[in-house]
């Protein structure tokens, strides 16, 4: 099958669209299919054995390293030399919705996956358009032939849009990467100090959408060393607040799975995840997980069992549930083995076969017969 992925986002930015767009064009490689990806720039113009169509893209206000794609020539000429027989949109918005109108235009069926609520992203950096972004976002999944949500709460979002043909697809976790077995010791104790204090983390970007200021409220839990994992343009305010913190900056790769494995318990603050990679990961690592009662983390997380879930709504809540981790370790160790038990069968390839199996579904009616805007 011949396969173009317009995304919002790819390699070298690192977020969960890109990641999850590298995966997926990785496994369907292997599996013996033509792949092509659209992003914005800049970038290289390969991935491997995958060519990547760079579009123009400005910097996000507030975010300059983020490259915002632009409505581009390049999108509609990729589908017109590549002839797909399926495109994929991740996380379509901009580059997204040009590579909807162009494969309406060539009669070729899409798959749309949401990804990313745009709309609440714009309003943590104070754009006031959120109502208008609905709209747009509603039509583009309105319009494609079929759209994969990451969460019940993102599949409730999109009825109430009036997104038709609307199915769960969550994320897979590379569990060649993401284990227990990681786990280094001697960076633990180089955190924990001489009080072998409990290290409690925060892995992603540290940007406005994560709610990452919440962390300020863990800074004087007693018995523990809080360690912050990534960058963004929330960094120098949270290490200006947070001084005893350990900043790594952003991580990758097996450094980033010891990084997380080396955890005792790992925090996420943020109330907008359409899912939150990040959270499967640590359960993945062995870390004692604790995530805010809202978005994805709802579907990922059974409170008590594979983690713990705090009230957003509650300002003391999120404290009480990493206390009540921190105090008692056999509470740990229990949330961290059924998490990572449930985590077991979560593979990527499990999950981009099962993609495939979204793409044939469309194959039938390619939804040329609609109006082009």
């Amino acid at each position: 099958m011949r396969v173009l992925i317009v995304s919002e986002s790819f390699l070298p930015q690192v977020n969960g669209v890109a990641n999850s767009v590298r995966h997926v064009a990785d496994h369907l490689v292997r599996t013996g299919h033509d792949v092509r990806v659209v992003a914005p720039g800049p970038g290289p113009e390969r991935h491997g054995d995958v060519p990547v169509v760079r579009v123009r893209s400005v910097g996000l206000p507030g975010y300059r390293s983020f490259p915002l794609g632009l409505p581009d020539a390049a999108v509609e000429r990729a589908v017109a030399d590549f002839r797909p027989d399926v495109v994929h949109l991740a996380s379509p918005i901009v580059v997204g919705a040009a590579g909807l109108r162009s494969a309406l235009r060539h009669g070729v069926p899409t798959v749309a996956v949401y990804q990313t609520d745009v709309a609440g992203f714009s309003r943590q950096y104070g754009v006031r358009v959120e109502s208008l972004i609905e709209r747009w976002v509603a039509r583009i999944h309105r319009r494609a032939d079929r759209t994969l949500v990451p969460s019940t709460t993102s599949l409730h979002q999109l009825e109430e849009m009036g997104a038709p043909d609307l199915h769960v697809w969550r994320r897979g976790v590379s569990l060649d990467l993401f284990g227990p077995d990681r786990r280094d010791d001697d960076l633990h104790a180089s955190w924990a100090g001489p009080d072998d204090d409990v290290v409690v983390g925060y892995v992603g970007r540290l940007a406005p959408e994560k709610q990452v200021r919440r962390l300020v409220e863990l800074a004087d839990v007693p018995g523990t060393r809080l360690v912050v994992v990534g960058d963004g343009p929330e960094r120098e305010w949270l290490e200006r607040r947070l001084p005893g913190a350990v900043f790594t900056g952003q991580l990758g790769g097996v450094e980033l799975a010891r990084t997380f494995a080396s955890l005792d318990v790992f925090v996420h603050p943020g109330t907008r995840e359409t899912f939150c990679q990040t959270v499967q990961e640590a359960q993945a690592s062995g870390a004692a997980v604790v995530a805010a009662a809202a978005g994805g983390p709802l579907d990922l997380v059974e409170h008590g069992r594979t983690g713990l879930l705090f009230d957003p709504a509650d300002q003391l809540s999120l404290r009480r549930a990493v206390v009540a981790a921190v105090r008692d370790h056999d509470l740990r160790d229990r949330l961290a083995a059924y998490a990572r038990t449930e985590v077991q069968s979560r593979t990527w390839a499990s999950l981009v076969d099962e993609l495939v199996d979204h793409y044939l579904a469309v194959l039938p009616s390619s939804g040329a017969q609609r109006a082009i805007a």
